[in-house]
């Protein structure tokens, strides 16, 4: 589809998903640190329930139908619990670096889904992004050492990353409300997260008061405030640049990890971030031949 907004409006959409990428590359190393006080699969199902009863009482307040075009919201809430539930388990099982670069692989899974759904096809110069992109990730992670159960969980979650991208973009562009659509996909993902939690007979306590607090955080930044930039966004720029940048997630990842982390510097990861950038920079470059 072709894109008529202003190139400001644009730029404004990317710096959003910057922050996106920014805020999810934070919960790495955090939503580690709490899997020893609360299951995976209950903390998906706080996060995004609490995040879609906030929202559902703003539509309330705004009186605001919430049903509109609830089979879509139904369809992105489904990939999205399918896209939580084995990353936030596999953290539990893999490395952080391994998590981060398998998570990744969603950039080279987009342009593939886009084609074989949609018949999209990447302009020449983001294809080169796109492998700019993977071998910076490649870089910055180390690459796969040995695969284990979480890391091949977390590449399920790859694949609906990518799925999950695509429909937003498909959804988006036709019109759909992203207010009303985050509220069905965020109260569906909670429905089944705590649905699962009660036919295997998980715990649903939370634990200390540091983990209700980061729950919180997780509500209120990573998943409404972001998702919401996400959907807004994708009204206005392609998946593919969509992808290029959440391809930064890792890299503001790897930045927390070294800075609130206290992990060690380490050069190698470093120039992965640096391609990564240089390869938002060449997607760039012959602007009127990116497809929009």
């Amino acid at each position: 589809m072709s894109n008529t907004a202003p190139r400001r409006h644009q730029i404004l959409a990317e710096i959003g998903l910057l922050y996106a990428a920014a805020i999810w590359g934070a919960t790495f190393f955090i939503v580690k640190d709490i899997l020893a006080q609360i299951d995976p699969i209950v903390l998906v199902g706080y996060r995004f329930a609490l995040a879609g009863i906030l929202l559902a009482g703003y539509l309330a307040i705004k009186r605001t139908p919430m049903l509109t075009g609830l089979k879509d919201g139904i369809i992105l809430g489904v990939i999205l619990w399918a896209l939580y539930i084995p990353q936030t388990i596999g953290l539990g099982y893999t490395s952080a670096a391994n998590s981060g670069f398998i998570t990744g692989l969603f950039v080279v899974i987009v342009p593939i889904l886009a084609y074989a759904l949609f018949r999209k096809k990447p302009s020449p110069w983001e294809a080169v992004a796109l492998l700019l992109s993977l071998a910076g990730l490649w870089f910055l992670t180390g690459g796969i050492s040995g695969m284990n159960f979480g890391d091949l969980i977390t590449l399920i979650a790859a694949f609906f990353y990518a799925l999950h991208l695509l429909y937003c973009d498909k959804y988006m562009k036709a019109g759909r409300d992203p207010i009303v659509i985050s509220v069905q996909q965020f109260l569906l993902v909670g429905a089944l997260s705590f649905a699962t939690a009660w036919i295997f007979d998980l715990p649903f306590t939370m634990g200390d008061r540091t983990t209700i607090l980061t729950v919180i955080f997780l509500t209120l930044l990573p998943t409404l405030s972001a998702f919401l930039i996400q959907l807004y966004a994708q009204k206005l720029t392609s998946p593919f640049r969509v992808s290029l940048i959440f391809a930064l997630e890792p890299v503001f990842a790897a930045i927390f990890a070294w800075t609130l982390g206290g992990e060690q510097f380490v050069i190698r990861s470093a120039a992965g971030g640096l391609l990564i950038f240089i390869a938002m920079i060449v997607a760039e470059l012959p602007a009127a031949s990116v497809k929009k």
